[in-house]
């Protein structure tokens, strides 16, 4: 778990972790910089032997999930966890039984998330039926981090490079395995209630106006986000891909390089989306150089 400023919830989230069925559970916290009565807090919860944690610079939430992740000690399964949300005792468990016949291997579980108002009163949620290819994850950020739990095998291959280039630790995570041949588990049964109280790093927000000006952002950003999300996948796990997933990502890549290269990656099937508008805005930033 990385916090910051999380006073408000943060009991609630900590108890609910606490209380998982079925699964022995261990809290690394790494707070990135809190101000508030956070870290009270979590010198409270560490005195009684209830989480360890550790402070540091102020690293923004992409970095301090993947410090974590290089930190942490060695475990069979590894989760990331929001500071306000609430997770149903059974959260842990189902991910655990999911992922247990795929030890030898790299594996990723997430769910569909409920969104819950500030009391945690259920909202309407639009719920995800991903395609689960690499060309999609390329695409579409639907993975959210805090369902995310994955296995030792996965953990120990994210180790190995730390970008210099990330937007988010989910996306990020999400990408190297789908690029990697990593099992990946999607469960349309949410586990958690993912709290929205106007003041989440990354919140859910599904209004039609919301979603077209993120899309038009996207369009006229220059940050290419997910093109320099592929260049460090490339950079740093090509040697760990299947030989398709390697020709789809030098595809993607490549797309900025040349009309031809372009036209190639507009016209490919590979990175269909199961969101067909994304599709679209996809498609139209391809033909902007602008994905």
């Amino acid at each position: 778990m990385s916090t910051y400023n999380g006073e408000k919830y943060l009991r609630e989230q900590l108890n609910s972790i606490l209380a998982q069925d079925g699964v022995e559970c261990k809290i690394l916290v790494r707070d990135d910089g809190s101000s508030d009565n956070t870290l009270n807090i979590l010198n409270e919860y560490q005195q009684q032997g209830r989480l360890k944690w550790y402070g540091g610079d102020n690293l923004k939430p992409a970095r301090s999930f993947m410090q974590l992740l290089y930190d942490a000690d060695d475990a069979d399964y590894f989760a990331f966890s929001d500071q306000d949300d609430y997770w149903k005792t059974e959260k842990l468990k189902v991910a655990v039984d999911s992922l247990k016949d795929y030890e030898l291997m790299p594996a990723l579980y997430f769910c569909q998330t409920q969104p819950a108002d500030k009391n945690l009163k259920p909202l309407e949620s639009v719920g995800i039926n991903p395609l689960l290819t690499f060309g999609e994850a390329l695409v579409y950020e639907y993975c959210s981090g805090c369902t995310v739990v994955m296995n030792s095998e996965l953990r120990n291959i994210l180790k190995t490079y730390s970008p210099i280039y990330i937007p988010m630790h989910d996306a990020w995570a999400f990408g190297v395995a789908m690029a990697v041949g990593a099992k990946v588990i999607f469960d349309k049964a949410p586990h958690i209630l993912y709290r929205q109280h106007g003041n989440n790093a990354i919140g859910q927000e599904y209004s039609a106006l919301h979603e077209w000006k993120l899309r038009m952002k996207r369009l006229t950003s220059k940050e290419h986000s997910r093109w320099r999300r592929a260049c460090e996948i490339k950079k740093g796990f090509y040697d760990f891909m299947p030989e398709e997933n390697k020709e789809t990502l030098d595809l993607f890549v490549n797309g900025r390089q040349g009309f031809f290269n372009r036209i190639k990656l507009l016209f490919s099937r590979r990175f269909k989306c199961s969101d067909t508008k994304t599709y679209l805005f996809f498609k139209i930033a391809v033909l902007t150089s602008t994905y």
